[in-house]
This record gives C-alpha cells, structure tokens and sequence, in this order.
C-alpha cells in the first residue's frame, strides 16, 4: 500500500473565446504643451519586454488635437521601442479634459482590442486609467512596481505594493480585457533611444463635438512651483530631523545634499521650529517621496514620516539612539553622532565624485 497522497493537477486556464481577439500591448504617450512626460517611454521600454514575450505588437497610442505634434510624438514613440502608433486628433482633445480622452481611448480598445494598456501614474494618467477601466468594465492595477507576463494564461502579472508598503502583491487579471495597469515615474527604466527607428501610423477620428462636452478649459495657468523643492520627483533626498540639535547644524545636510545633487527634506519638527521650510516636509502631514536614495539624519522615524518616506528604494539612517524606531525599517543604519558623521560623508562623497570626473 502507498502512502502517497494523490497529486492534484492544476487545471489549466481557459481564455473566453471572446477575449482571445485581444492582442498587443498598447502605452499612453501622455503629453502636455509640446512635451510628453518621460513616464511614457519608460513604459515603452517595459511594453517593449511584455510584447516579446506575448509575441505581438508594442503600440503608442497618441490623442491630440490637430497641430500639436501628434506625427512627432508617434516618431518619438518608434525610436523608444514602438512597432505602431495609433493616432487620434480632434480639437476636442486640445487640453485634457476626461470626457473626450475617455471617449477617444475606449473607442480605440473597442475598435483595435489590445490586450494590455499601460499608463503613467500621474495625475493625467490616474484619471484617465480610472475612467477608461470603468467604461469597459475591465480591471486596472494601480501604482505597480514591476509587469511581467504569466504565461501559463497568458495574462500581465502586476506587481504593487500593499498592506501600507509591508507587503507586495501580484494581481492577475483573467477573464477581462484590456488589462490595464498604472505605473509611477521613474519606476522603470528609461530605454535607449534608437534613432531611425520606424512605424506605422494608423489614424482614427474621433466624432466628439465640443457642445456635447460639460467641461470647458477658460485659461492655461502654469505651475508656479517649478522653482520650488521637487521632493515627490527627486531621485535622492537628504533629510534632517530634531537630532541635529540647532538649526546652525541643518547646514550639513544642505551641504551633503549639494554634493549628491540631491533634494533636502527635513521632519515635522524641524519644520515647525523654523529650520526648513514647509515645502521640505516629509510625512503624512508633508510630502509622500519615492526616492532611489533617502538619507534620514537625526530623524527617529516616528510612523508620521515613515508613511511619507517608506517606499524610497534604498534608506540609510543616522541616529546615536541604537533603539530608534527608524532602523526597524532602514536598509542600512549608522549608530552615531549625525554631527560627526554627515561631514564625513560629505568628504567621502566629494572625493570620490572628483576621482570619477577624471577618471571618465
């Protein structure tokens, strides 16, 4: 007699007839005044692997109104990795507004039926996602961290995290289509550009009067905060708290900052005792940062700034308080005076920066 408990096989997915038609992998060249936002060819880049491993086609898919580049945002989208682009103008689509982006791109997905859609995770792309999921009833994976393909049912893996950043989750989204999914900027890599790289361009209108649309653009105010801190866009964040002391001592962060090119940040109550100013906070009452680098000297690490800068790929803390609740979740930790220890870094970094420059 065998002991052997009876191996269950795993019963293969079945795709609805109806959904297999579906096919390509499509990204939303997201623009704005002449300019397309850089997440649009980082997702190119990562569309470019899902189409491979799907084995067809990596589609830009371009809405914009009648002399506002749309042919050169398509070329663009060939030298980032674009087999085709699908372009759809209307001066309807002059300035986003979601009526007519939504309208224009469910009627895309419902004429030329990708399998896959992807867009930034921005302000734009979070709109538009939501909305265009909706219309078709079809799931949509927010702010994922990396895609692959499941190809036992030929379906994206989207990964993102949860559970307050503690955990990361895969979702899989099987029996609807298009599968769609946001990501953040600078989450993926940016792909080389190939020059000459060609396409096809399939135009297709969009039959969307402006009477029929509620919202109205009246004026173009631009962004009075680009000469102000970048926190949530920085690749590298020095950060300084309480533990510095005096505000005489925050100087080494900005001094170590300079040297990193990086962004300064600075704790709530720091913040309120007049050593940074506000736009510099980080944490749940400040700003949300997702930085490569982050910094945090002289800051204990209480939840408030936690939730604002847990997600940084990589957080190295400096505190002489061996029991601060920071190093529970920083990568790395120095157990140290931060008065001591920024100088020295800054040194180190200098020179190693000096040695590269002559190097290369």
């Amino acid at each position: 007699m065998s002991n052997d408990a009876p191996v269950k096989k795993k019963r293969k997915f079945e795709l609805d007839p109806r959904l297999a038609a579906y096919k390509g992998v499509w990204v939303f060249i997201e623009h704005e005044r002449g300019q397309v936002h850089p997440v649009s060819w980082e997702l190119l880049g990562e569309g470019r692997k899902l189409a491979d491993m799907l084995g067809v086609e990596l589609a830009g898919v371009v809405l914009a109104a009648p002399g506002d580049d749309g042919q050169r945002f398509c070329h663009d989208a060939f030298a980032y990795g674009a087999d085709l682009c699908y372009l759809m103008e209307s001066p309807t689509l002059q300035d986003y507004r979601n009526d007519p982006f939504t309208r224009g791109m469910t009627e895309l997905v419902n004429t030329y039926q990708p399998e896959v859609l992807l867009l930034g995770a921005t302000t734009q792309g979070r709109d538009l996602a939501g909305s265009v999921a909706t219309t078709l009833l079809t799931g949509l994976t927010a702010d994922c961290t990396s895609l692959t393909i499941d190809m036992d049912n030929r379906s994206l893996a989207a990964t993102r995290p949860t559970f307050g950043g503690s955990l990361l989750c895969t979702i899989v989204t099987l029996n609807y289509r298009p599968q769609m999914a946001t990501v953040r900027p600078r989450v993926m890599a940016m792909p080389e550009r190939q020059k000459g790289r060609g396409g096809r361009i399939i135009e297709h209108p969009l039959a969307m009067a402006e009477e029929s649309i509620i919202t109205k653009v009246l004026d173009y105010i631009p962004d009075d905060s680009r000469d102000k801190p970048q926190l949530p866009f920085a690749d590298i964040i020095v950060s300084g708290g309480k533990g510095l002391a005096k505000q005489e001592n925050f100087q080494l962060v900005w001094e170590l900052a300079r040297v990193l090119s990086a962004e300064v940040g600075a704790s709530r109550p720091v913040v309120q005792a007049g050593w940074a100013e506000l736009d510099r906070q980080v944490g749940q009452s400040g700003r949300t940062v997702r930085p490569k680098l982050y910094i945090a000297a002289g800051i204990s690490g209480a939840i408030q700034h936690r939730v604002g800068m847990e997600g940084a790929d990589c957080v190295i803390a400096i505190n002489n308080d061996p029991n601060a609740p920071i190093f529970d979740f920083a990568h790395y930790g120095i157990v140290g005076d931060a008065l001591q220890i920024l100088p020295a870094l800054t040194e180190a970094f200098r020179q190693k920066l000096a040695t590269t420059r002559r190097a290369g």
